[in-house]
């Protein structure tokens, strides 16, 4: 996946993780109410307290929908830069 599309989708990857209870019953509530499914609570809080959230709002609100690249655009663009950001660390490695 890019590495954020307008919709916020990404390939996913399961994970387990260690949680308290109080906070994921929080978070179940949380999801309950707004109709959403408790990873999409998750992946929100996490993006919201890592920045980036605020990072793909501010490049969207900059970008008109009519100038926007596609779906499709954006994946290329975002595979591309992780290729040349793979190559990199690992041209690194080796030398």
């Amino acid at each position: 996946m890019p590495f954020f599309c307008q919709n916020g989708c990404m390939a996913r990857k399961k994970t387990t993780v260690y949680i308290d209870e109080t906070l994921l019953r929080a978070a179940k509530v949380a999801a309950a109410r707004s109709g959403k499914r408790e990873y999409e609570v998750f992946e929100e809080a996490l993006r919201k307290h890592l920045g980036l959230a605020e990072a793909v709002e501010r490049i969207w609100a900059r970008i008109g929908s009519e100038v926007a690249p596609s779906e499709e655009e954006a994946a290329r663009v975002a595979a591309e830069e992780l290729a040349a950001v793979r190559a990199e660390h690992s041209s690194r490695r080796v030398g």
